[in-house]
Formats: C-alpha cells, sequence, structure tokens
C-alpha cells in the first residue's frame, strides 16, 4: 500500500487523511505512512496546544501542495492525532506528484 490511499477525490479538490505527531524534533510532512489506518504520518515541531499543531500543519502542507493556507481546511480531528483536511481547487495527481517528492518508502 501507498499513500495513495490516504489521498481522495472530492468534489472541487481533495481530502487527504493524516496521522498527526505534534512536538517532534523536526518538521517532516510524509514522515511514513500507516498501512491499517490509511494515513499519511505528518511529524510538526509544535505541541499540540491552542491549536498550534494544527495551524503548523495547515502552514506546511500550504508550502508543500503550492496552494493558499485559505484553500486547506481542517475538517475533521481537530484535537485528535488523526485529522482530515480538504485541500481546495487540486487534482489528486497533482497532490500525490507532491506528496511523493518528500516519502521514502
Amino acid at each position: 500500500m501507498t499513500i495513495t490511499d490516504a489521498v481522495k477525490k472530492s468534489f472541487d479538490g481533495v481530502i487527504i487523511d493524516l496521522e498527526v505527531i505534534p512536538a517532534s524534533k523536526t518538521v517532516k510532512v510524509v514522515s511514513g505512512y500507516n498501512p491499517w489506518r490509511k494515513r499519511i504520518t505528518v511529524k510538526l515541531t509544535q505541541a499540540a496546544q491552542k491549536g498550534k499543531a494544527n495551524k503548523q500543519l495547515i502552514v506546511e502542507l500550504s508550502k508543500i501542495l503550492m496552494v493558499s493556507e485559505s484553500d486547506i481546511t481542517l475538517i475533521s480531528g481537530q484535537t485528535s492525532h488523526k485529522k482530515t483536511v480538504f485541500i481546495k481547487g487540486v487534482e489528486v495527481k497533482q497532490v500525490l506528484d507532491l506528496l511523493e517528492v518528500f516519502y521514502y518508502e
């Protein structure tokens, strides 16, 4: 299985299922893949306090996917390590191509 299982087409964008590890030593947007949960693993340096990790997640995804931060919406998992984000105005292939650059299986 690959990260393709965690990226799905939506009406006007893409939905990505993530598993976030806050308070890590380094930021690594694609640090692995959990085949049982079908989620891309993401490491963030911000702690999971007052939305800091969520904000960092959106900032980092916007850089990698080359979209505005306002095009990224956290649709579930605001207080959980299992998160789902919606990226407006992109295609699945575009997202996979950009994410796979950072993913080393």
